[in-house]
């Protein structure tokens, strides 16, 4: 069973923004065969908000999209009888809308696509280079076509 507790700072987040939420990480973990009992945390924020963890976390001065933190690095640590803790993706519902607006498409696309980036992250996933990026992203579509969410 997947555990996905969700905090929204902004106080503005529909409640349907959430079950979408909730369905594309279910339907990502399955899509990539994690099968185990798991716990995520997914966090709404503001920009303000997000910028000030970019800065603190990540030495950027700037709001970004999504951030993750996975608490499962190089190795696995498995507790036996317990859920795999995944981590933490936070979400900026203004970047969300900011993007969806610029790349044409709609907020509920653009958010499925963070909260998917998001979880990739968690499992190890990462875009440094070129190789990695392409595989990353080319999840990202798979899961995203697979789900509803395809490029508009």
């Amino acid at each position: 069973m997947v555990t996905i507790d969700f905090l929204d700072e902004t106080a503005e987040v529909k409640p349907a923004h959430q079950q979408l939420v909730d369905a594309i990480l279910r339907h990502a973990l399955t899509h990539l065969g994690i099968k185990e009992d798991a716990e995520i945390s997914v966090t709404f924020v503001t920009n303000a908000a997000i910028q000030e963890i970019n800065r603190d976390y990540r030495d950027k001065d700037a709001p970004t999209d999504v951030i993750s933190f996975a608490l499962e690095e190089e190795e696995d640590i498995v507790v036996p009888g317990m859920p795999r803790m995944l981590g933490d993706i936070i979400i900026s519902t203004e970047r969300t809308a900011e993007q969806a607006a610029s790349y044409g498409h709609t907020f509920e696309r653009e958010l499925g696509f963070l909260a998917v980036h998001g979880l990739l992250h968690l499992l190890g996933y990462d875009h440094m280079n070129e190789a990695d990026e392409r595989e990353m992203f080319s999840k990202q579509d798979e899961i995203l076509t697979t789900f509803g969410l395809a490029r508009e």
